[in-house]
C-alpha cells in the first residue's frame, strides 16, 4: 500500500514536472520583430530649442502663492516663436491661462482621433541642494552627449519632443487621415487640476470618444530587470491609485516630568507602527501579469519558467518582488508616512498628535478598501481619519490585444529594436488618469532611457538626459503619428 502510494506520489511529480518544462519551452515570444528603421531626419535647431524650453523656470510649487506667471507666459511666448506652422495651422486652445490644446484636424472624420499629451511644468529645487547639482538645473546645458536640468527627463522631453515632430511633419505637407490632439498640462505636478483635468473634460463635452490616448509613464529600462539581459520597454498600461489619509489625535497634555503613561505621540507612534507592520496583502495584478506574459519568453530559464508557470510559482514571485522597494510597488498598495506633527517644546507633553499616510493603491482596490483597512489596522477611535483632496481610485487597465498597442509597439521596436517591448503597472500618477472619459485606450510610455545612473536623477539630483535619446523622442513621435494616421 505504502509502496503504491509513493509511486503514485512520484508520478505525480514527474507529469507535473513535465507540465511545468512543457509550459516552459512552449511559451511564445511577444516580441514584434520590425525591420524598418526610424527616419532619421530631425529639424535643425532642435537641440537649441530644448535647451532655451528647460531655462524656463515653469516651476510647480505646492504653495500657489508661489507660482511665477511670469515664467509660465514666458513659456506660451516660446512655444508660438519656436512652432510657428503648429501655431498658426492647428487649432490652438488655451485652459486656464497655460495649459494648450492643438486640434490637427484629419482628412477622414470616420476616424476615432487620438491624444498625444505631456506636461511642462517641473517640480521645484530645492535651495539648499543646489550645491550638489554638477549643472545649473535650470541652465539647459549641452555637454557633450549630455543635456542638463529640471524637465530633460520629466516632463518637458515629451512636449518638445512631440511639438519637434508636428512642426516638421508640417513643414513637409504631412496630413493625417486620423485627428490627434496635443494636450500640454501646465500643472501635472500638483495634480493636473487646472490644466488636464480642464482639457479632458472639455474633450469629454464635446463628445471627443479617443482612439487611444498617450502620456508620459513608461520608458526604456536598462539594467533593472532581474533575469533580463535586453533593455526592457515598459508601456504602462495601468497606474496605481492614489490617497492621502491625515490623522490626528487630541489627549490630555502636560509637563514632561509627570508624563501619563500614554501622550498623543505615543498613541500616533503606535498607529503608523501598526501600518507599517499591517500592509495590504500582495497580489500579481492585471499589470503585472501582462509584464509576465510579455517578459517570460525572454528570461533566463528559472525566471522563464516561473513566469511561465504563474499558477505554480506565484508565491515565489511575490516574495522576489517584495524585497525590493521598486518591485515591492509593483505587487501591493503601498503605505508611506510621509509627514508626523506633535510637540512645540523640549518640556511640554503635546496635546495632539498628526500624520500623514501615503497610499498607492494597487489595481482593483479602492481608496475605501484603503480607508477601511487603516481603520481595521489602527483600531482607535481616538484617531480621526480624514481624507486628502487628490484622493483616486486605480485606473482601469488598458487592453494590450489591440491595433492600438501593436503600433504602439511597432514604433518602440523601431526605435529601440534592441528592446523588449512589455505592459507594466505605473507606480505613479500621471495626467492621464483624467482622461478615462476619453478612451479606455490609455498608455503611458516616454522614448527615453533609464538606468541605474540616471533614474534618481527624476525629481532629484543632477536631472539630464542623452543628446541621442532627445533625437529619438522626435523621431519616435513622428513615427507614431505615421503608424497610427489611418
Amino acid at each position: 500500500m505504502f509502496k503504491r502510494l509513493l509511486l503514485g506520489i512520484v508520478l505525480l511529480v514527474l507529469v507535473l514536472a513535465v507540465y511545468v518544462l512543457f509550459r516552459t519551452f512552449s511559451v511564445e515570444s511577444k516580441q514584434i520583430t520590425e525591420q524598418t528603421p526610424l527616419p532619421t531626419d530631425i529639424r535643425p535647431g532642435s537641440l537649441e530649442r530644448f535647451s532655451r524650453a528647460i531655462q524656463i523656470k515653469t516651476v510647480s510649487p505646492e504653495n500657489k502663492a508661489d507660482f511665477d506667471s511670469i515664467q509660465f507666459e514666458k513659456f506660451n511666448r516660446f512655444l508660438a516663436d519656436s512652432y510657428p506652422l503648429v501655431d498658426s495651422l492647428l487649432n490652438h486652445q488655451m485652459f486656464n491661462g497655460f495649459s494648450h490644446l492643438y486640434t490637427w484636424k484629419g482628412s477622414n472624420p470616420n476616424l476615432k482621433p487620438a491624444v498625444l499629451m505631456g506636461h511642462y511644468d517641473v517640480v521645484p529645487v530645492i535651495e539648499e541642494n543646489r550645491k550638489y547639482w554638477k549643472e545649473n538645473p535650470f541652465g539647459g546645458k549641452v555637454v557633450r552627449d549630455t543635456v542638463w536640468g529640471r524637465g530633460t527627463i520629466d516632463d518637458k522631453i515629451t512636449v518638445i519632443g512631440l511639438l519637434e515632430a508636428v512642426e516638421w511633419l508640417l513643414e513637409k505637407g504631412f496630413q493625417p487621415e486620423r485627428t490627434y490632439f496635443i494636450a500640454l498640462g501646465h500643472d501635472e505636478e500638483i495634480g493636473g487640476l487646472q490644466g488636464a483635468k480642464v482639457i479632458a473634460k472639455h474633450l469629454e463635452q464635446e463628445g471627443v470618444e479617443a482612439e487611444f490616448v498617450l502620456d508620459e509613464g513608461g520608458s526604456i529600462t536598462r539594467d533593472m530587470i532581474p533575469g533580463l539581459s535586453a533593455d526592457a520597454a515598459l508601456v504602462g498600461i495601468a497606474e496605481k491609485g492614489f490617497a492621502t489619509l491625515y490623522l490626528s489625535l487630541d489627549l490630555e497634555g502636560g509637563h514632561s516630568s509627570m508624563p501619563e503613561n500614554e501622550t498623543a505621540i505615543d498613541v500616533m507612534a503606535g498607529a503608523i507602527s501598526r501600518l507599517k507592520n499591517n500592509p495590504l496583502p500582495a497580489e500579481i495584478s492585471p499589470g503585472l501579469e501582462a509584464f509576465i506574459e510579455y517578459l517570460g519568453p525572454e528570461m533566463t530559464f528559472v525566471n522563464r519558467m516561473a513566469f511561465a508557470n504563474p499558477w505554480l510559482f506565484k508565491p515565489l514571485i511575490i516574495n522576489a518582488y517584495e524585497k525590493s522597494s521598486s518591485g515591492n510597488a509593483l505587487v501591493r498598495t503601498t503605505t508611506s508616512p510621509t509627514i508626523f506633527n506633535s510637540g512645540v517644546k523640549d518640556n511640554i507633553i503635546p496635546m495632539s498628535a498628526k500624520a500623514t499616510v501615503n497610499f498607492r493603491i494597487l489595481s482593483e482596490s479602492s481608496v475605501d478598501e484603503v480607508v477601511e483597512h487603516v481603520k481595521k489596522v489602527i483600531a482607535d477611535d481616538r484617531i480621526k481619519i480624514g481624507q486628502g483632496a487628490f484622493n483616486v481610485d486605480p485606473s482601469k487597465v488598458s487592453d494590450v490585444n489591440t491595433s492600438n498597442f501593436a503600433s504602439l509597439h511597432k514604433t518602440i521596436s523601431q526605435a529601440f529594436p534592441e528592446a523588449k517591448v512589455a505592459p507594466y503597472l505605473v507606480v505613479g500618477a500621471t495626467d492621464s488618469r483624467h482622461f478615462k472619459g476619453v478612451s479606455d485606450q490609455i498608455f503611458r510610455f516616454s522614448p527615453i532611457r533609464i538606468s541605474p545612473s540616471n533614474v534618481k536623477s527624476f525629481h532629484g539630483l543632477n536631472e539630464r538626459i542623452a543628446v541621442s535619446d532627445f533625437h529619438t523622442s522626435v523621431q519616435f513621435y513622428m513615427q507614431l503619428i505615421r503608424n497610427t494616421h489611418r
